[in-house]
């Protein structure tokens, strides 16, 4: 028989290989960069929306950034309202949040103790949000709200969680049910969700209190706490009906739940005092996420004092994490309040050109006789492919054209603009855009809608 000979590569390695170090082989002209990329990463990247399955497009691959542009791997330029998914404020790379980096890492980036920059921004956050009386930082929003459900069962001594179709709160178990922005979790089983978290969550119609009523009737004793995103940006732009949140509130109450607001999206997009200031309601927990630290990996969830005296070392319930509160990331975020404190204006810049190009948009769907609807607030802008008004939950957003969306996508792309590659999500404008970007983008939707 004849014996195999070793990996045929062996005998090709080169001397630093042989020696045992790891050389990495350039990839033949021939691969593409969405083919490397599926070829180390799961599904080729490291998050579903990315990879343009949502519009049937392919991967929109970037090599850099800079104010309100992004950059393809040819370097061509393209005007950026994915702005990381809501984060950049101030657009990509502003120079009061990347200039001087060394002096924010000089003393490490990760330390595993506790120190007064930590203190000093959680007093800060605690200045802007009242609510959150008592906070702990982590790294992520999905750790923050999982983070904030365990704390509502542990001070309630009840397990059911009660939350949104259309609502997304991260990628842990529970938050997957029905979820919203580009999750797409439509077969709990099939998607690693046991059984037995199915059994402690109920999933209610955004703006409907009388679906509340209905999921929680004969369970009223169990429940733990309703989560809400009380201004939604994860399926398209939506806004609380009058009555909704107050029901909300009313009903949590009555029953001795809690009542979690979700602001990873609105809290410094709607300014320093956030959604639960517009729409007058208070929480008993909050959950902030990467946006006080202008995208950095910075979150946090805090609420009363009683109900975060659950938490160890005071109480029994755990959670932490090495990177809670590291230096670097309290630095970034001391940046990002610093801007925002500094510039109120910057608001009132946002607002003006979000409004620009919602008007605009407007007047293009006027002119072409479409009947969709624009809505904007602050520095949010979005509509969808559906008749109508302003979509008003979960059933709405499903309801929308995924293929007019995905044609539009592509035609805004070929003219230069960056959407989201999921019509779930909405256009985030910055204060790196301008009037010309408006107007470039305006150009180029007229172009778009006439493509279709």
């Amino acid at each position: 028989m004849r014996r195999r000979s070793l990996s045929s590569s062996t005998s090709r390695r080169s001397p630093r290989a042989r020696e045992g170090r790891i050389v990495s082989a350039p990839y033949p002209a021939r691969v593409t960069s969405i083919e490397r990329a599926q070829a180390v990463l799961a599904g080729g990247c490291d998050s579903p929306v990315r990879s343009g399955w949502g519009v049937n497009h392919p991967m929109f691959v970037q090599r850099s950034a800079a104010g309100a542009y992004a950059y393809d791997e040819t370097g061509r330029r393209y005007i950026d309202y994915v702005m990381a998914y809501g984060p950049l404020l101030f657009g990509h790379t502003h120079p009061a949040l990347v200039t001087g980096l060394d002096e924010v890492a000089k003393h490490g980036f990760v330390w595993g103790t506790t120190h007064p920059e930590e203190m000093r921004l959680a007093e800060r956050i605690r200045a802007h949000l009242p609510s959150m009386e008592r906070m702990r930082f982590v790294s992520t929003g999905t750790e923050a709200v999982m983070s904030a459900i365990r704390v509502a069962r542990a001070f309630t001594r009840r397990s059911l969680i009660l939350k949104f179709a259309g609502n997304y709160h991260g990628h842990f178990d529970l938050a997957l049910l029905n979820a919203g922005a580009s999750a797409h979790t439509s077969d709990a089983s099939a998607s690693g969700i046991p059984e037995g978290v199915m059994h402690d969550v109920v999933v209610a119609r955004y703006n409907d209190l009388e679906s509340v009523d209905a999921l929680l009737r004969g369970r009223e004793h169990e429940i733990a706490a309703i989560i809400v995103e009380p201004i939604v940006g994860n399926m398209g732009y939506v806004t609380p009906v009058p009555d909704f949140l107050e029901g909300l509130r009313e009903r949590t109450r009555r029953y001795g739940a809690l009542l979690i607001f979700d602001e990873v999206i609105t809290w410094l997009r709607f300014g320093p005092r956030g959604a639960q200031d517009r729409v007058g309601i208070t929480p008993d927990m909050t959950t902030i996420g990467k946006i006080m630290g202008g995208g950095a990996p910075i979150a946090a969830f805090g609420g009363r004092e009683e109900v975060m005296a659950v938490l160890a070392p005071l109480g029994g319930t755990f959670t932490g994490g090495t990177h809670g509160g590291n230096p670097f990331c309290v630095g970034m975020a001391h940046r990002v309040l610093d801007l925002i404190e500094a510039h109120p204006e910057y608001y009132d810049e946002m607002r003006a050109r979000a409004e620009r190009l919602a008007d605009g948009i407007r007047a293009i769907f006027r002119t072409r006789d479409l009947p969709y609807a624009v809505v904007q607030h602050e520095s949010i802008v979005d509509f969808k492919f559906r008749a109508g008004p302003p979509n008003r939950n979960y059933d709405d957003a499903l309801a929308a054209d995924k293929k007019k969306y995905a044609a539009y996508y592509a035609a805004m792309l070929q003219r230069g603009i960056l959407l989201p590659p999921s019509q779930n999500e909405v256009m985030f404008v910055s204060t790196a855009h301008t009037d010309a970007d408006i107007d470039a983008t305006l150009a180029a939707i007229e172009a778009s809608i006439g493509d279709r």
